[in-house]
């Protein structure tokens, strides 16, 4: 029986990143995929900018073949500004819509603020008696926000699930290479030898010739 997977991310290319992979893999067996983009570009960015990032959004979600994507506008690097209610009622809109099986979120832990603010947000979203459709949560780690924090205290990313990402390790590439400005040359953390290094350090964690690492955050067996 298929699912109904989502991921949320605070920032276009989080996606990619954090589960590009995994994403493919779920919807080459038959998975639903909803992408919810929680900020967007603010005023302080020209239009013509904006002209493109929108364009590179609507050419990433095609490229996966998701479901649907939701994009919720709260500006970018200020969420946590934010009321969490605001937060919380908007994201709980789209899973009331959706009805989500399997969430991927961003580790809360990551050194950009919007990263926790949309974990702390989704985490309201998955009790039980309020949207019992949710089967699982799975954090993600993102290059160059989830390995640059500075928290000595933080205990760090801690992968407990791996999965086999071989056969869609290329086709992820390919996609994040659509967003132009984000990508650049290595030692850059978003750059093409850097996916694909981490990809291989995950898979020799797991026996696999490449993979994406999530930590289980919550388990319903149903």
């Amino acid at each position: 029986m298929s699912k109904n997977v989502v991921i949320l991310t605070p920032h276009p290319d989080d996606e990619t990143l954090g589960c590009g992979g995994t994403l493919l893999k779920h919807i080459s067996q038959g998975d639903k995929v909803y992408w919810i983009i929680v900020t967007s570009m603010g005023n302080n960015f020209e239009r013509d900018i904006k002209i493109k990032r929108a364009k590179e959004i609507k050419n990433v979600a095609t490229s996966y073949q998701f479901e649907k994507t939701f994009e919720l506008g709260f500006e970018a690097a200020t969420l946590d500004q934010v009321p969490d209610g605001d937060l919380i009622g908007e994201i709980g809109k789209v899973f009331q819509e959706i009805l989500p099986n399997i969430i991927y979120v961003p580790y809360p832990s990551d050194i950009h603020s919007d990263h926790k603010a949309v974990f702390d947000g989704t985490m309201a979203c998955t009790k039980w008696f309020r949207y019992p459709s949710v089967e699982k949560v799975l954090g993600y780690e993102t290059l160059s926000e989830t390995d640059f924090i500075m928290n000595p205290d933080a205990n760090g990313f801690r992968p407990n699930v791996f999965v086999n990402i071989e056969s869609f390790l290329g086709k992820k590439i390919e996609i994040m290479k659509i967003y132009e400005s984000e990508i650049s040359a290595f030692p850059f953390p978003r750059s093409e030898k850097a996916i694909q290094s981490l990809a291989y350090i995950r898979g020799t964690a797991s026996g696999f010739e490449a993979a994406e690492a999530f930590m289980l955050l919550k388990e319903r067996v149903l």
